[in-house]
């Protein structure tokens, strides 16, 4: 099947969800061309695939590479890898407010990004509060369509540890029989799941902006057809 000709463009490739997203994207006949924006090579050779080393501390050097319809948003840190609060708000609020806004300026059409459950710019917790705050400030951007993904916890093999999370994933199975009903949106969610809700939020029609929290995005996962 030949594809439409659509162009996409993703950061966070390496991560928990980005790295399913550029699977499906690279799987879909929707799109021409994938362009990914990385510190470092994916181990993946596909004729639609370009990947670029960035340096995202100066993201305004890249602007050739950014022309295209559809930018997906993976990039997601913890305070704990980061180093300090400062340094979560670069990679968390920061790089996904410079990419929206360039990628705008050079004609994308539709963005999408993955937050958290609980976000808040009002929040007083720091990580929640950040994550509002940067939700706030892309739907001032302008974008004719604007999905945000509020995933709950997240299942899937993470190359680094974190405590809380795989508590989370031993417990899953309990945790997820027991929420029902209201609390289905607090179930744990697999990576993959999220994966193809962004890419299935991309095939629907229609403009403005959209948050779906993670139940919701466990519905537009379950349609796996690409």
């Amino acid at each position: 099947m030949e594809t439409t000709g659509k162009s996409a463009l993703l950061v966070g490739a390496t991560g928990l969800v980005g790295s399913e997203v550029v699977k499906i994207l690279l799987q879909s006949t929707k799109y021409q061309s994938v362009t990914v924006l990385t510190r470092r090579l994916l181990p993946l050779n596909h004729p639609k695939l370009e990947q670029v080393i960035t340096d995202f501390d100066q993201l305004d050097q890249y602007k050739q590479h950014v022309q295209v319809d559809d930018v997906y948003c993976c990039l997601g840190t913890t305070i704990k890898t980061a180093g300090s609060q400062e340094a979560f708000k670069k990679v968390d609020f920061t790089y996904p407010l410079e990419l929206a806004q360039f990628t705008k300026a050079a004609g994308a059409q539709n963005f999408f990004i993955i937050t958290a459950m609980g976000a808040d710019p009002n929040s007083k917790v720091f990580y929640s509060r950040v994550k509002g705050e940067v939700e706030a400030e892309l739907k001032k951007i302008g974008f004719p369509t604007l999905h945000i993904f509020r995933p709950s916890l997240l299942l899937g093999e993470r190359k680094e540890f974190r405590l809380g999370e795989k508590i989370g994933v031993i417990l899953s199975p309990v945790l997820s029989f027991l929420m029902v009903g209201y609390l289905k949106k607090y179930k744990p969610i697999h990576a993959k799941d999220v994966a193809m809700a962004m890419y299935q939020a991309s095939q629907r029609p229609g403009s403005g902006s959209f948050t779906h929290e993670s139940d919701e995005i466990y519905n537009l996962g379950s349609v796996t057809k690409i």
